[in-house]
Formats: structure tokens, sequence, C-alpha cells
């Protein structure tokens, strides 16, 4: 199914397609700087931001929540201490006192591993309808509800955990299904929003707000969690997680032609240079073409394999700088997310530079996404391995799994934008899909993780990371093999849709 390679740019072999124009060359484009465009990357960054505060919150909170002088014998022997304390530390991460009165709970290994992979079992479901409807109606209603409803649910969650951890995995799993429709709604809205030469940088932009938001809430958590009690950090994720929603609805909008704000300049140069791709799609899409295309598998599986490593980090490293580094509470939170700074950087300068070697016709697109996402899943993949024999050395393992993240960012200039390459109109609805399956991930690898490590041992922590290189490796090679840049036939609509798509943008335009 995937379309011949071409110099041009996102271009399919079809010559009656009102798709295949070219893209706007022209000198005449308004500046990226203080545009509208920009500010709604800004504020979907920090919306992205906030989607992983309130998922990652639990990592950290968790080492606060359970008192480890309560667990089975066979986890608090000598083998527990195969790893000396930090350079500098006295006490190390045990025992781990919370405030008097802040509750704590004799949760084994097992079960913290089920309590973290609960989010996961919720956002899988709405991944795919949340990428329909945002594809049929514009992600800007989505994308804040999904914020705003998982805030109010996260205040809940010192509340499920007294009740016990039936209740915090059903709550869990509620926010994921509210949470599963954000990211979806971001493909759709940058569907309208993005012009073609500006995708990378805009959506990894807005993107890498995750990476952000799970480096400024992990040192955040471990903080809160260690003076004032690990409750407030629900609090304060829900009050700000709805902060951002009131922002989001009063300057958001789903498509540049209801946005209040922005210039008519802006305005007809997004829809000229986006063209018919830019419209929504109709009740129906093209699912068994879609089923069929083997560029599809392949972002499905890369994304697969990419989100092993990053979902066993973003869950579980936290309790691996616990109970094998013996960090205490607020040098845990810091150092956890010290590799989301990185990846963040990365994703950002990633954007750019794709832009501009797609720009200047260095390399095609298909070459520039399969270029990130070998540098970005190889390299991830050769520091996890490095980090299992860093062994008990601190600063080692430390820099190898922040390496490990941050050159993995790359990514985000790959995988996770292509998407929108190969189908626009579906962008959303792919993109539901996509995440459908890359979620697998943040189900199974913190299970993994619990099994692997109930015995708190390094050999098992070993385990953990030869297993997510070993991933990498295989979605990097599967990517790299079927990937594709290219618009994909079924993307394209009928000569009749094209014409009908064409008059409402430019009776829009002239309006």
């Amino acid at each position: 199914m995937s379309v011949a390679n071409g110099s041009s740019i996102n271009v399919a072999p079809l010559d009656k397609s009102n798709d295949i124009k070219s893209l706007i060359e022209s000198n005449d484009v308004p500046p990226q700087c203080c545009s509208t465009r920009l500010n709604m990357a800004v504020l979907m960054f920090l919306g992205m931001s906030m989607v992983y505060a309130l998922r990652v919150n639990l990592s950290v909170a968790m080492v606060a929540m359970v008192n480890t002088t309560d667990l089975q014998p066979s986890q608090n022997s000598s083998d527990t201490s195969t790893c000396p304390l930090p350079p500098g530390s006295k006490n190390g991460s045990d025992p781990f006192l919370q405030p008097e009165g802040i509750p704590q709970y004799p949760w084994d290994s097992e079960t913290q591993g089920w309590l973290l992979s609960a989010f996961f079992f919720g956002y899988l479901f709405t991944q795919i309808p949340g990428g329909y409807l945002s594809g049929r109606y514009g992600g800007c209603i989505f994308l804040g509800l999904g914020v705003l409803v998982t805030a109010v649910l996260t205040m809940f969650t010192p509340l499920a955990a007294r009740m016990g951890p039936s209740w915090l995995f059903a709550l869990r799993v509620t926010e994921g299904l509210m949470e599963g429709v954000t990211f979806p709604a971001m493909m759709s809205i940058w569907a309208r929003w993005a012009p073609p030469l500006e995708r990378s940088r805009l959506m990894t932009l807005s993107g890498s707000g995750g990476n952000f938001g799970a480096f400024v809430s992990l040192p955040l958590a471990g903080y809160i969690c260690q003076t004032i009690g690990w409750p407030s950090v629900f609090y304060l994720c829900g009050g700000a997680g709805g902060l951002w929603a009131i922002f989001w609805f009063v300057f958001a909008s789903s498509d540049p032609l209801t946005h209040r704000r922005i210039s008519t300049e802006e305005r007809d140069y997004i829809i000229k240079a986006i063209g018919p791709q830019g419209t929504g799609h109709g009740w129906s899409v093209p699912v068994l073409p879609m089923l069929l295309s083997v560029p599809l598998w392949a972002i499905i599986i890369g994304q697969i394999c990419s989100n092993w490593s990053y979902y066993t980090l973003l869950t579980s490293l936290p309790i691996y700088m616990n109970d094998i580094m013996h960090y205490d509470m607020k040098s845990n939170g810091f150092l956890s997310a010290l590799p989301y700074l990185g990846a963040w950087l990365s994703a950002m300068v990633s954007g750019v530079v794709a832009d501009n070697l797609i720009k200047r016709k260095v390399f095609s697109i298909t070459v520039v996404r399969k270029l990130f996402a070998l540098v970005g899943l190889l390299s991830g993949a050769s520091f996890l391995t490095a980090v299992s024999f860093a062994g008990c050395n601190h600063v080692l393992a430390v820099t190898f799994l922040t390496l490990s993240t941050t050159i993995g960012g790359a990514n985000s200039a790959a995988v996770y934008i292509n998407q929108i390459d190969i189908a626009p109109r579906y962008a959303g609805f792919l993109l539901g899909i996509t995440n459908t399956f890359g979620t697998i991930p943040g189900i199974v690898a913190p299970i993994a993780t619990g099994y692997l490590t109930q015995d708190r041992t390094l050999a098992g922590w070993q385990q953990v990371f030869w297993l997510a290189a070993g991933i990498n490796v295989t979605g990097a090679l599967v990517f790299t093999v079927f990937g594709s840049g290219n618009i994909q036939p079924w993307a394209v609509g009928g000569e009749e849709e094209e014409a009908d798509a064409e008059k409402d943008r430019s009776r829009s335009i002239s309006t």
C-alpha cells in the first residue's frame, strides 16, 4: 500500500486529486512568532504538560504511599540492599515517613504494578472513539474536557486509596478513559491548523509538553510528598488541570475558520497551505484499506515498541531509584525527572531540524521520519543496555537512563507524527488507532516490571532494561523497512468530495 517516494513534499502519484497540490513555497508567509498557530501550540504544550502530570503523579506518590516496614519478609531481606547508599547519603531511602496523620499502605510490588498500569486499561478504550469524533467535530472540546474531567477525578485519589486498592484501581481506570481522547484530539486539531512545512515543529512543541510535564511534576511531587504529604500531590495536580481548562476553552478553537482572534492573513495562509486535507472527514472512514496499509502498521509497531521503554521508565523509574539506588524522596523525584527534561529539549530540536530538512529538500519526508526513528530508538536501546551493566554505579546509571530518554526524544519527529503525513484528513482517527495499540505497553510493562522485580534486586531490574532495549530495536527495524511519509491512496477523497471541500474553504476565505 506504500506510495513510491518522490522528491516533492507529501505527494502521491495520483493525477486528478486536489489533495496533491504543490505546497505553498511563496515568501509571503505570515511569521510564526506571536502567531495564532504558535499560541495554539503553546496552549497545547501546557495542556499536554497537565496530561502527563495527572498521569505520572502516582509514580512518585506510590513510594510515599507504601509502608515498606509492613511488607513481607522476602521483600525486606538483605537482598534489597544490593547497592550501597548514594555518595553523601546518610540514611538512603528507607524508612520513608510521612507527616503525622498521613496514611501508608502495605502494598507489595505486584499490587503496585497493577495500580500503576490501571490508568492504561481505561486509556486503551477511548483512543479510537476520541479520534473519530475529533476528526468529525473538531478536537477542541474533547481535549479540554479530557483534561478537565481527569483533573477533577484526580482529587479523589486519597479517598480511593483509603477505601482500598480495588477502588484506587477503578479510579485510575476511569481517569484513563477520560484522558484517552486528548492525543487524538490534538492530532485532529493540527490536521486543520498546521501548514505542512511547519508540522514537525508545531506538533513536537505541543507534544513535548508531555515530557516537560513529567520533568516538572516528578521532582515537585517528591518535594510535596516529603514536606506536606502525598495526598497534596493529587489535590494540587487536579486544581492546576482545572485552571488550564478554563484558559483552553477561552482561547482555543478547533479550526482557524472559527478562531475569533486570528488575522485574515494567517487564516488564509493556513487554509491554502493545507488545502482540502484540512477539512474534517465524514461519518464513513476507509477502515478496510487502513487495516491493510503497511505504513500504518509500521507506525503501530514502532509506537508499541518505543512506548514499552518510555512507559517502563515513566511508571517505574521512581521505584528503581528508591529500591535499588536508595535515593531519598527529593533526590528520587529530581533524578527521575532528568530524562524527561532531556527528552523535551531533544523533541523541540528534532522538530525544527526535521522541518528544515524537509523544507530544503535535503531528504524526503519518508527518509526524515525513518532517520529520526533510527536515532531515537537504537540510541535509546544502547543506553538502556548500558544501564544494566552500570550496576551500582549511581552516576553511570543515572547518566545512561537520562541519555536513553533524551536521545529517544528524537522519535517525536518520526513515529509519533507520521499519521498526519500519510493521511492528514484522518490523522486524529489514525492516532486513536495507533495510540490504542501503543497503550498496551502502558498496561503490560508496569505489570511485567512488578513481576521481574518482586524480590527488589538489581538482577531483576537488569532484566527489565534488557527487555526494553530489545523491544526498541525491533521497533526501529520495522519502521525503517516498512514506514512511509507519503499520503496514501485511501486517504484521498473522491473528486466530488474534494471539489465541495475546496469550494467551502474558498467561500470561507472570501467572507
